[in-house]
């Protein structure tokens, strides 16, 4: 007979179940609209079964399945009940909702230890893990703004971040295309290929990798709030001025990591490029690329980063009336916070999926290299 297989979580989570019985009802005196006491049973019922199924003996697959029914079906009853019951949580109410992200915890590990045979299920398995662990931080942030009453000044729930994204589209468009499809992607792509040219002239003149790389240190040094006040002057105030400062900031990483790639090949395959009679651009092509894509990727997927939030910041000071920049400097003067967090989450989402592309990049070319084949 299988042994009962027991977690702290799923132990932890029943006793939260029996604290939580003791301190009902779930919502305080100024609800609205009370939870029924059928309601709140089956919410106790959906979470103490969850945690009890769990133990038993089953497969990691119908384990993993067992508890996100559970917790999710749980937490959706416990956000359900707030609609219209703003600051009126109990501790029972909260101490459910902790219990839920126990076998939420639970589900991830179970999840982990699954080795799916299919490439499409091992692709699956690595979005649904940070899938659920990103979605219960926006049910926690859900719940405790609404249930605990935080001043909306001060967070929104993410409820209303998306409602304002969906009512503010045509503003968001445009906001994107000015500073993303124009300062950003313009400043990134010249800043990474100018650094990229300059890494291969200081690994063919030792003048230029002697000069170049002091200097691209105190430069990465310089605070954007300092550079972009004087783009702002010399360039004017529309995008090209966001694209000065991105490619300033986009530049010396890529010269950086590029030079230190270019080394990265090792004396004995240098020499047997030379019993080869191979010409310098021949050794560049065949040897020092190959060995220096890693670091190249590296830089790339640095200055993802780097080229958002140096356009975003560099229209703080001077931009038209449009761009990520310019809509939280003036929506946040406005107390439109909600408006403000829209542009944050837009910008979060573009640079993911920016920064997504670049990895997904690095593994078809660099598929060989031992950390990739290792993933």
């Amino acid at each position: 007979m299988r042994h009962l297989t027991f977690s702290w979580q799923g132990v932890t989570a029943l006793l939260l179940c029996v604290a939580a019985l003791t301190s009902l009802p779930l919502l305080g005196e100024g609800a609205t609209r009370p939870v029924s006491d059928g309601a709140a049973s089956l919410i106790f019922i959906i979470v103490a079964a969850a945690a009890l199924l769990s133990f038993a003996p089953q497969p990691t697959a119908y384990r993993a399945t067992v508890l996100f029914i559970g917790a999710h079906g749980a937490a959706w009853m416990l956000l359900s009940a707030l609609s219209g019951n703003e600051a009126t949580a109990t501790r029972a109410f909260f101490l459910l909702l902790f219990a839920s992200w126990l076998l939420a915890w639970r589900c991830v590990t179970e999840l982990s230890k699954l080795q799916p045979i299919t490439a499409v299920g091992k692709s699956a398995l690595q979005l649904l893990i940070p899938a659920i662990f990103g979605a219960w931080i926006l049910i926690l942030w859900e719940a405790v703004t609404r249930g605990g009453g935080v001043p909306f000044i001060l967070l929104p729930p993410p409820s209303a971040i998306g409602t304002r994204i969906m009512a503010s589209l045509p503003i968001l468009r445009d906001d994107v295309r000015q500073t993303i499809f124009k300062a950003v992607l313009i400043g990134y792509v010249v800043g990474c290929l100018s650094g990229f040219v300059a890494a291969v002239l200081a690994d063919r003149i030792a003048f230029l990798r002697r000069g170049l790389l002091p200097i691209g240190n105190m430069v990465s040094a310089l605070p954007i709030i300092g550079i972009a006040p004087v783009m702002v002057m010399w360039f004017g105030f529309d995008w090209p001025s966001k694209a000065a400062v991105v490619i300033i900031m986009t530049f010396f990483p890529m010269l950086v990591n590029t030079v230190a790639g270019l080394a990265a090949s090792g004396s004995m395959e240098r020499d047997l490029m030379r019993t080869y009679a191979s010409s310098d651009w021949q050794t560049l092509l065949k040897l020092k690329l190959p060995a220096a894509m890693p670091f190249i990727f590296n830089a790339l997927k640095i200055n993802s980063t780097l080229a958002l939030i140096g356009a975003i910041v560099a229209e703080f000071f001077g931009t038209p009336i449009v761009g990520m920049g310019f809509r939280i400097s003036t929506e946040i003067g406005r107390m439109n916070v909600d408006m403000v967090w829209a542009e944050i989450a837009v910008a979060a989402l573009a640079g993911s999926i920016f920064y997504g592309v670049i990895a997904l990049t690095e593994r078809a070319v660099t598929f060989w290299h031992p950390s990739i084949r290792g993933g």
